[in-house]
């Protein structure tokens, strides 16, 4: 018997969304709850994969991206932050169930090939946390999520190319024209040497106007990088 069979036994799991048992293969979330996640689907805008109600029959960049100057070359997300997905992403997040973190890599992985070609990937980098958040949280969510990302994709992690230099505010409750501001200068590029020419896939656990990961593009590419794709678990 193996020894995470033995403690299914002792201390039984039960899924992270609505408390029930889940079946033996190293899940925290159950048949049911995974069903009942709304993943992204067409129609959304061609730059940051933001997704519209109705029916839309050809490519389109919303007013969003169109108002604004984007410095990645696209972001796609695998689900909308709702319902399941977002109970697992705050369980994940602010109560340290960092045993969740296999599930959503599945869900990362998952929309990593279904809107990006392997070869159009170098490296994984991922968005940092200012020193004391870091701290504070005990743990990155995006760190974990892009190393294990970067190793099923046989890609190489470079967990020190981006740095946070100073401490923002929460996003939370900003306008999207207030998110850019806040995170203006926030971050840094570093290890220019290793991003010359790389075309970066940038992780983020959760993306809502996409103020952080269009400014952590931006610096990247300053710092050398050829192009800058984002993928995200989910969607606000």
């Amino acid at each position: 018997m193996k020894w995470h069979t033995l403690l299914d036994l002792i201390f039984p799991r039960i899924c992270l969304g609505c408390g029930g048992m889940v079946s033996p293969d190293h899940s925290h979330i159950c048949w049911d709850c995974l069903a009942s996640i709304e993943y992204v689907a067409s129609p959304y805008c061609s730059l940051c994969g933001d997704p519209v109600e109705g029916k839309v029959d050809n490519e389109f960049v919303c007013f969003n991206c169109s108002d604004t100057r984007i410095h990645f070359d696209r972001a796609r997300s695998a689900a909308r932050y709702r319902g399941v997905i977002q109970d697992l992403l705050r369980e994940y997040k602010y109560r340290r169930a960092i045993w969740a973190a296999n599930d959503l890599l599945h869900i990362l992985e998952a929309c990593v090939h279904a809107h990006y070609e392997p070869d159009e990937i170098d490296c994984v980098v991922f968005v940092p946390l200012y020193p004391r958040r870091r701290r504070e949280r005990g743990f990155n969510q995006s760190a974990l999520l892009a190393a294990g990302l970067a190793k099923a994709l046989r890609r190489p992690l470079l967990p020190k190319c981006l740095k946070r230099v100073r401490a923002t505010a929460t996003q939370t409750n900003l306008t999207a024209r207030q998110r850019a501001t806040n995170v203006k200068g926030a971050f840094r590029a570093r290890q220019e040497r290793r991003l010359k020419g790389q075309r970066v896939l940038l992780v983020d656990d959760v993306m809502t106007t996409g103020a952080t990961v269009n400014e952590c593009a931006r610096v990247l590419k300053e710092g050398g990088a050829e192009k800058v794709s984002v993928v995200t678990v989910a969607r606000g």
